[in-house]
């Protein structure tokens, strides 16, 4: 058999948690979950295709033209909930010129399986991990037995009738074959603090045991892989694509101290030279972990810090102090290790004075970098529970179905309006970053000429194209409340201008 896998570009939406300036800069990141994919598909003898069509920038007729060529038996597609329609724009096109089934999968399989069948377009979806449902699913169409109850974790239509099977086998991660990067464009890819190329992605585990009220992982099962699948991948990473640089994607990469004190020990013991960022809990590191961390070459970690407001954190379930954030920002600082604070804004009970206090405290800690997202209810959320039961009505659902249009969504846990949530964003994006001390500090530690052209443009984006911002009647917005500079937009000329206070 012959698997097409398109990974489709993407247009910002309104429900976003990211500004559309913030977006546009984040990153150009491997679809590793296609990746594995074609690596699972490989292993089981089948032929794959694999295009990044965002990356490459190409259109629907110049894909389309390639998958042509390949000639696949059948096309497959990720779906996240959020960029449904766009996904499924591509898949009506496609299908009209390769005349295959379609076969998605992701994580908007595991809320919405029914829903993302209604469409004609979609033949079949896998529900969980497709280490098992996707060589099964290709064995059936290959013998031509179509017996597709047999393929466990499938969703799939016959007789107008849309069904999903069990999915009774575990997933050990440890049996994923690392991601099919013969297939991608490794030199492309990059985030925003990348230092070195090539770059790319890793997931060393899956799941998380914690229960903050915002994120669609919480309390999910923690499954990581063993610290020799890890770092082999690494190795491979290193030896055949080039890779210097590596941000690992995990929910909670520190989670099981002992693991990670063996990946750095066997990194140290292959003498990879590159560095590689994680994502961590603040009460989940210790300065002896970090220490063993930075030796191992982790430049940067991306801590969730969400608000500088103790009862804000307490409302969310984050179950950190503030002082827990100082003391390991602290610890990260004294050994090196550049940090990422990400905070959201219009959290439950937030209103301007926090948002204040949590900018205000973002400062002090003097983080390298911050990440502002606005708060949504994301699918089977705490948050998004709570949001159906007051409304009556499931948006994202309605989405999915193609009866709902791209638009903000309510936020009955706090004061704040959508507008104020926007405007506050901004407004802390740019108090954080356009003070001098902060910019001449952080152009000292910039390593390449690529990553100072990425800050630069972000900033003057930041400042100078907020074409869809919204002004008050007075024709200006203050958006910096530090004691030494304001940034002031005009509503006449549009422009932005720093002022001494």
């Amino acid at each position: 058999m012959k698997l097409s896998l398109i990974f489709n570009p993407f247009s910002y939406k309104a429900h976003e948690e990211n500004l559309k300036i913030v977006q546009k800069y984040f990153g150009l990141f491997p679809p590793l979950s296609l990746a594995w994919v074609a690596a699972i598909a490989e292993q089981a003898g089948h032929r794959v295709q694999l295009i990044d069509a965002r990356t490459l920038k190409l259109s629907m007729e110049e894909t389309g033209q390639q998958v042509r060529e390949f000639n696949p038996d059948i096309m497959g597609f990720m779906m996240t909930t959020y960029m449904f329609q766009d996904t499924l724009a591509w898949i009506r096109f496609l299908k009209a010129r390769v005349r295959v089934p379609v076969v998605v999968g992701g994580y908007n399989l595991r809320v919405y399986p029914k829903e993302s069948l209604a469409h004609p377009d979609i033949d079949f979806g896998v529900v969980e991990h497709a280490y098992y449902t996707i060589p099964r699913l290709l064995e059936e169409l290959e013998s031509g037995r179509h017996d597709f109850a047999t393929v466990p974790g499938l969703v799939y239509k016959r007789n107008g009738l849309t069904l999903i099977t069990p999915h009774p086998q575990k997933i050990n991660f440890d049996d994923f074959p690392n991601p099919a990067r013969h297939l991608l464009p490794n030199h492309l890819y990059a985030e925003f603090p990348t230092e070195r190329r090539n770059f790319t992605v890793m997931v060393t585990s899956l799941g998380c045991p914690y229960g903050c009220a915002f994120c669609e992982a919480g309390r999910t099962p923690y499954n990581p892989r063993s610290p020799e699948k890890v770092v082999s991948e690494m190795e491979e990473c290193y030896q055949k694509y080039g890779v210097r640089e590596i941000d690992i994607f995990d929910y909670e990469f520190t989670g099981i101290r002992d693991r990670v004190m063996k990946i750095c020990r066997l990194i140290k013991e292959k003498k990879l030279d590159m560095i590689w960022a994680c994502r961590s809990r603040i009460d989940t590191v210790d300065p002896e972990l970090l220490s063993a961390m930075k030796q191992a070459g982790c430049r940067r970690i991306y801590f969730g810090l969400e608000s500088g407001c103790q009862d804000i954190l307490d409302r969310v379930h984050k179950e950190v102090s503030l002082q827990n954030v100082r003391d390991t920002i602290a610890a990260c600082s004294s050994l090196g290790i550049r940090t990422l604070g990400f905070f959201l804004i219009g959290a439950p009970g937030d209103t301007r004075e926090t948002v204040r206090e949590t900018v205000a405290f973002a400062k002090k800690l003097d983080l390298d970098y911050v990440q502002f997202s606005k708060c949504l209810a994301k699918p089977l959320t705490p948050l998004w529970k709570d949001l159906v039961a007051k409304e009556q009505k499931d948006y994202w659902r309605e989405w999915i179905l193609g009866k709902e249009t791209d638009r903000e969504l309510p936020r009955p846990w706090t004061e704040l309006t959508n507008q104020e949530v926007d405007q506050l964003t901004r407004w802390a994006y740019i108090s954080y970053y356009a003070r001098p001390r902060f910019l001449w500090n952080h152009l000292l530690k910039i390593g390449s000429f690529l990553e100072l052209k990425r800050k630069v443009l972000a900033l003057v984006d930041m400042l100078w194209k907020q074409e869809d911002y919204s002004l008050p009647e007075n024709g200006f917005e203050a958006f910096n409340e530090n004691p030494d500079t304001q940034v002031r937009k005009c509503r006449e000329c549009g422009n932005y201008t720093l002022n001494k206070k």
